[in-house]
C-alpha cells in the first residue's frame, strides 16, 4: 500500500522479530535456533492469499505487510511474531529512501 503521509499512530500492533543463529549441540555440530532481536510497535495488514503444493498436498499462503520504525538491523530470513503466528520475512525495504520507517513483506508459516 502506498502512503503519501507517514503516521506513527498506524503502529498499534506489538510484534517480536527473531534473527537465527546457531547453538552448538555439543557433538562438534549445531542446531539452528531463534534469538530476540527486538520487540517494536508495527502496523500488520494481510494484504494476499493464495494456494500452493507443498511436498505433494495443497497448502494455503498467506502474505501480510508489516510497517515498522525504521531499523538497519531487520533483513530477509528473519521471522517476526504475532498474536501466536510466525511469519517468515521475505523483502525489508524503505519505501521512501527517508529512514523513517521499513515495509517488511512476509508470509504467514504454516505449523
Amino acid at each position: 500500500m502506498r502512503r503519501l503521509a507517514f503516521d506513527p499512530g498506524w503502529l498499534r500492533h506489538r510484534v517480536v522479530i527473531e534473527a537465527a543463529a546457531t547453538a552448538a549441540d555439543g557433538a562438534g555440530g549445531g542446531s539452528a535456533t531463534w534469538e530476540v532481536l527486538a520487540a517494536v510497535w508495527a502496523l500488520v495488514e494481510p494484504v494476499a492469499g493464495t494456494e500452493r503444493i507443498v511436498a505433494g498436498r495443497l497448502t494455503g499462503v498467506v502474505t501480510h505487510v508489516v510497517t515498522m520504525r525504521h531499523r538497519a538491523d531487520v533483513t530477509g530470513g528473519m521471522r517476526i511474531l504475532y498474536r501466536g503466528r510466525t511469519y517468515r520475512v521475505l523483502v525489508v525495504y524503505d519505501p521512501d529512501e527517508r529512514r523513517r520507517y521499513l515495509t517488511v513483506k512476509t508470509e504467514l508459516e504454516t505449523p
